[in-house]
């Protein structure tokens, strides 16, 4: 971590605090985890995707973190290991087996455990070590523990956001037509390397004009009367942002302007509606039921979702979940129309947090066309 960004050693042990009430509700001896949100997540150590760390919580809340020896960074745990990722500059394909190779000559020096709480889709097998304990699939209990984000993590969440401005700041000083789409991409991934001050770790979906999303593309330039829907997914040290704003490439016409009214509509019934323990589901048939009364345009997709160490969590604003908001839960609200009329469509995205008592607006930044 930097001086901007401390390790916040209170914050990580809040979040071990929490899954061990799991692990003791669950009558589970150790956690072992695999997948590096899920490190960083307990330890505050963020690694790049290409390595394999691992971490294991004990019962008595002593935790473990295996880690890249020449990637070894700060994490808030009571023993580090590391593994050899590199051997002589190159990167180890068998890095699993080599984390696990460490973290199990670690735990046979431990009690042996009953019980032991693992991610059933990613558990490796190397890990022999456990021996014949039960094994508990621990990984929803992970993904609803993470959807209440503390302010460490809403720090670089918000950084995130904050290159997603700029980004959108300079898309509206470039934007003419004829620009390329690829223009428009580069000059984007510019203003948020600038505004980060390193490397991204996401970049987001969307950058096509007159489209309603997908990569930019070489040939393609915008064209008068056509939208531009960039939806933008920075992610800063492993945290995405996810918003979008959609322009105008000329002025846009009264159909256009009409839609863009009542997509932009659905915010202010988020913000009259979302407490803790309201429902998602609920919410979104609120909005599908507005939306449908566009004169021009259809909305035919999710209204959001949560978003943190990966790009979708929960809570998921769609109609196959019936998840309801909790306090600390930061999601996104993506309203949309779209038809060839539109030229060919817009989406418009904000997020929020959801406090003791309603929303905080985390993207108050200009929606204007």
């Amino acid at each position: 971590m930097t001086a901007e960004f401390p390790l916040d050693a209170s914050a990580c042990r809040g979040r071990q605090n929490r899954l061990l009430e799991v692990m003791l509700a669950q009558d589970l001896d150790l956690v072992v985890v695999m997948q590096s949100p899920h490190v960083q997540w307990l330890s505050g150590a963020w690694f790049g995707w290409h390595f394999q760390p691992a971490a294991a919580l004990f019962r008595d809340g002593l935790l473990a973190v295996v880690m890249p020896e020449r990637r070894k960074v700060d994490a808030v745990a009571d023993e580090v290991l590391t593994y050899e990722a590199q051997w002589h500059s190159t990167l180890r394909n068998d890095q699993r087996q080599a984390s696990c190779e460490v973290l199990g000559r670690w735990l046979s020096g431990r009690p042996a455990a009953r019980r032991v709480g693992v991610e059933y889709s990613s558990f490796s097998r190397h890990l022999h070590q456990l021996g014949a304990c039960e094994l508990v699939d621990i990984e929803p209990d992970l993904y609803r523990l993470r959807r209440r984000k503390d302010a460490d993590e809403l720090a670089l969440m918000q950084k995130a956001t904050l290159a997603t401005e700029q980004m959108y700041l300079r898309a509206r000083e470039i934007l003419e037509p004829g620009i390329s789409e690829l223009e428009m991409f580069n000059q984007l991934q510019a203003a948020a390397v600038d505004e980060l001050g390193e490397m991204l770790t996401g970049t987001g979906n969307d950058y096509q004009c007159g489209s309603r999303g997908g990569p930019p593309r070489r040939d393609r330039v915008a064209e008068a009367g056509e939208l531009y829907i960039l939806d933008l997914g920075p992610a800063f040290r492993g945290y995405f942002a996810d918003n979008c704003r959609t322009l105008a490439v000329t002025s846009a016409d009264h159909r256009q302007l009409e839609a863009w009214s009542l997509v932009t509509a659905v915010f202010g019934l988020v913000e009259r509606e979302v407490r803790p323990g309201k429902s998602a589901r609920e919410l979104f048939q609120q909005a599908q039921m507005l939306l449908d009364t566009a004169k021009t345009g259809r909305f035919d997709h999710h209204l959001g979702h949560g978003l943190g160490l990966f790009p979708h969590e929960a809570p998921h604003l769609n109609p196959h979940w019936d998840d309801r908001f909790e306090q600390g839960d930061v999601f996104t609200v993506e309203p949309g129309l779209y038809a060839p009329e539109l030229r060919a469509g817009m989406r418009i995205e904000n997020n929020y947090r959801v406090t003791e008592d309603g929303v905080e607006l985390l993207t108050d930044f200009p929606l204007e066309l």
